[in-house]
């Protein structure tokens, strides 16, 4: 059975060390008062319910699925879901950073992040049903009417309704110009949605009294394609305007999808038979309003597969230690015992360090992204606002694609370590595995965050928003620069860097001549990026080690942090230069190959 332990020390470390998010606080009005000891209180009892109430449903919660009662549209979660539910709501988890006008605690969105991470490491499955919720919340928190905020935040922000995003249709996934629910409207201002959903993840569960559907639909004089497109917010139970409950409302669950893992969350089927509804935003314009909640989920996608990486490498390193297996090939090791434990290996180590690596550039960037996000919410001087919104949306996607990815090399080395055994259920990695495979395709798949990055996100500023993040590396670069210590994860991404601008501009003017180029190297183009990205979170977790050992620090953590750091630049970060190569081969091999594909 796998087993699972706070990364508290490393959460800590970050936040505090690194980042400094206490004095960053200050100068937000609405976070002011969060010092350390309350960051760390909080992350702590996040940790206990992590560990001690979801993550010990993890395997039996995959093994039973959910349930659904064809006849009344009803579904069962597994064994002790709902009650962990009820017990993170008595908690007030629910509420951490939500708007203190709604019920909410106010606190800063960087904790709620670290939260997340802990709940997915303990139970990815269990933690999409409040995740999503707060990707509604915060969808008509921005754009919601003053009814629909009274109505509906209170609830969502308790916790006691849960709340859904209803995009996929069976003949369209990605592509949301294609959808054909329609919105009918009322004499009395509401409308009648009719269509079907597929994919609505939490889509139907007993967890909740009421279900809140965000649910994308066009209007009977709406323009073709995504041009076209209106966000509703339709309610599995009517809502009286006194807040109580009213009639069912006609939009159900009509199958449950079997699936690869996520096995304990509900992933629905949803007809949707003419149920009211009510506009969310402007008519035609509900993918705007639908991407507040879209980035929160990929940002929330990322963090799953950051927790999988974890909770993966913690039992992948305990079994190392404890499987004996052949001799090390530089001699004997455990001379007590018939064969060495598999940790002397080089290429277990490797495997190891793989994923340890990936966890902790992962959590670093997750920690930047919300920082950054608090800052673009909070901070009273407009320029730190947009620029720290401009910095997040640059940085989404590779939160979204890059973790992801790594998550997929870091569980599936991970399971390898374990050997025969890591296949067996028993031991937890093999769903370690199944259960982040899903997080490289929905909310966009990989491939389309890339095209994000590149194209909207790149290529049509030309690099603007990428060179404010240079800028970051430079000024490190300047302050380390010739400091010999700091030398083996300064030049890496300070060359990096320099290259970043000739190989964008190359792939950007042959963009031009043909767009195919963009989407030929989008996906080798966002993992540089990422190493990027992780390059210059490395060296600054690598600067502050630096210096705490310097001034006397014996704790082994900072030099663990050096080791894992050095490992990354020497194995990992190298892969940019053959990713920029594969790049640069073009278009034309993949195009010009319909023999090859016929």
């Amino acid at each position: 059975m796998p087993t699972y332990t706070p990364p508290l020390r490393d959460m800590q470390f970050v936040l505090h060390e690194v980042f400094q998010v206490a004095d960053e606080f200050k100068a937000l009005p609405a976070h002011a008062e969060t010092d350390a000891d309350t960051i760390n209180a909080v992350l702590e009892e996040a940790g206990k319910f992590a560990a001690e109430v979801t993550f010990p449903l993890n395997i039996s919660g995959d093994a039973e699925g959910c349930v659904l009662d064809k006849a009344t549209h009803a579904v069962t979660t597994p064994k002790g879901f709902k009650e962990a539910y009820a017990k993170y709501v008595e908690g007030g988890w629910a509420a951490l950073s939500c708007d203190v006008a709604y019920g909410g605690q106010g606190l800063p969105f960087v904790l709620n992040q670290c939260l997340y991470e802990m709940l997915n490491s303990a139970n990815q499955a269990w933690t999409m049903y409040p995740g999503l919720s707060h990707g509604a919340y915060e969808a008509l928190h921005a754009h919601g009417t003053d009814e629909q905020k009274k109505l509906y935040l209170p609830k969502l922000t308790s916790g006691e309704w849960t709340g859904t995003m209803c995009l996929t249709e069976p003949h369209c996934g990605t592509d949301l110009g294609l959808l054909r629910t329609k919105a009918e409207p009322q004499a009395d201002g509401t409308y009648k949605i009719t269509g079907s959903k597929i994919f609505i993840s939490a889509g139907e569960h007993d967890m909740t009294e009421n279900i809140v559907h965000l649910v994308l639909a066009r209007l009977p004089d709406a323009p073709k394609g995504s041009k076209g497109i209106s966000l509703f917010v339709v309610p599995k139970f009517k809502v009286n305007a006194d807040g109580s409950l009213g009639e069912r409302n006609p939009i159900y669950c009509a199958g449950l999808e079997h699936k690869m893992g996520i096995h304990g969350n509900a992933t629905a089927q949803i007809v949707i038979e003419g149920a009211v509804g009510t506009m969310v935003g402007e008519p035609n314009k509900g993918l705007a309003a639908m991407f507040v909640m879209m980035n929160a989920a990929r940002l929330g996608v990322g963090n799953q597969s950051l927790g999988l990486t974890e909770v993966a490498f913690q039992n992948a390193l305990a079994y190392a230690k404890d499987r004996i297996q052949m001799r090390s090939l530089s001699g004997v090791k455990a001379k007590d015992k018939e064969a060495d434990p598999i940790i002397v290996h080089p290429d277990v180590r490797k495997m190891l360090l793989t994923a340890k690596a990936y966890a902790e550039g992962g959590r670093a960037l997750q920690v930047f992204c919300t920082l950054l996000l608090d800052k673009a919410h909070h901070h009273p001087d407009e320029k730190v606002r947009k620029e720290s919104d401009e910095l997040v949306a640059l940085l989404t996607p590779i939160v979204k694609a890059f973790i992801t990815d790594n998550g997929h090399i870091a569980t599936n080395a991970c399971m390898q370590v374990f050997g025969g055994h890591g296949f067996i259920k028993e031991w937890g990695m093999e769903q370690f595995v199944r259960d982040n495979r899903i997080n490289m395709i929905y909310e966009g798949t990989n491939t389309v965050q890339s095209l994000d990055l590149l194209g909207r996100k790149i290529l049509s500023n030309n690099g603007a928003t990428l060179k404010k993040f240079g800028k970051l590396i430079g000024q490190l670069v300047e302050e380390e620069g010739v400091n010999e210590k700091m030398a083996e994860f300064i030049n890496p991404i300070a060359m990096l860097g320099d290259q970043m601008t000739k190989f964008t501009t190359e792939i950007g003017f042959k963009g031009m001549q043909n767009p195919d180029e963009v989407g030929a190297a989008a996906v080798d183009y966002l993992r540089v990026a990422g190493h990027l990205v992780f390059g210059y979170l490395f060296a600054r977790m690598a600067q502050v080690s630096l210096r705490a050992i310097a001034a006397g620090n014996t704790d082994p953590f900072y030099t663990a942090k050096l080791q894992t750091a050095r490992f990354y630049f020497a194995k990992l970060f190298p892969e940019v230069q053959t990713l920029m190569k594969t790049a640069r081969g073009g278009s034309k091999v993949l195009m010009d190959t319909d023999a090859a594909l016929a």
